[in-house]
């Protein structure tokens, strides 16, 4: 029996972004549906029914949640092509570990450049270029975060790759001229096929943007 995949997502969310960029990899064919996050579906308030949230793979019925973990999740069962993850169990603890470092730095700091204002988004983008600084320094001279091969960590950063755009714009700075070797890596992972098709248009990501400061009345 084949088995049946569908995704639960946003286009604009990089932790749906992140799923795609994954099922892409291994050449897995799913179903996308959209959810509109303002009026969720019943689908995905009974397949997530502690956090409501996307993403959500649902694979043969079964459903999986939480973006990293939907990433693992991932090459565990189709683990016989495109590995994302080390098979050296330190190496996987330190993709785990930056991951976190990612999710829980990163996502934090780049909310507030586009909700915030004056000294408090000031306070924001300095965070964000330090956590991405961080990063820069982790990545060194190598051409993908666990060397030479494209994976788990590379998924988990570039998601964010989309929205760049989004916070230059509204945050008056450029990420380029403070990280230029973690944006030659972003450049490096669209070229492929997986993350350049996963990603959206980033000038929609600012769109996108742009209507929800309006609903939320940060403009």
């Amino acid at each position: 029996m084949a088995d049946v995949v569908i995704l639960l997502d946003a286009y604009a969310s990089v932790f749906g972004m992140r799923v795609r960029v994954a099922l892409a990899e291994k050449g897995i064919k799913y179903e996308y549906r959209e959810e509109d996050l303002r009026n969720k579906s019943q689908l995905l308030l009974k397949m997530n029914p502690v956090h409501k949230k996307i993403p959500v793979l649902i694979h043969n019925g079964k459903p999986v949640c939480e973006s990293l973990i939907i990433v693992h999740y991932i090459d565990e069962v189709w683990k016989d092509k495109a590995p994302l993850l080390p098979s050296d169990p330190y190496q996987r603890a330190q993709a785990r570990f930056w991951a976190d470092f990612i999710d829980k730095k990163l996502y934090d700091a780049q909310k507030k450049i586009w909700t915030a204002k004056g000294e408090e988004q000031e306070t924001a983008k300095k965070e964000f270029i330090e956590a991405l600084k961080v990063l820069e320094g982790e990545l060194g001279g190598k051409p993908y975060f666990m060397g030479e091969r494209f994976g788990f960590l590379d998924i988990a950063l570039i998601t964010f790759y989309s929205w760049f755009h989004t916070y230059e714009t509204l945050g008056n700075f450029s990420i380029e001229a403070e990280c230029p070797k973690l944006i030659s890596w972003a450049k490096r992972c669209m070229q492929k096929e997986s993350v350049s098709k996963s990603l959206p248009d980033p000038k929609k990501v600012y769109e996108y943007i742009l209507e929800m400061k309006k609903k939320l009345g940060v403009e």
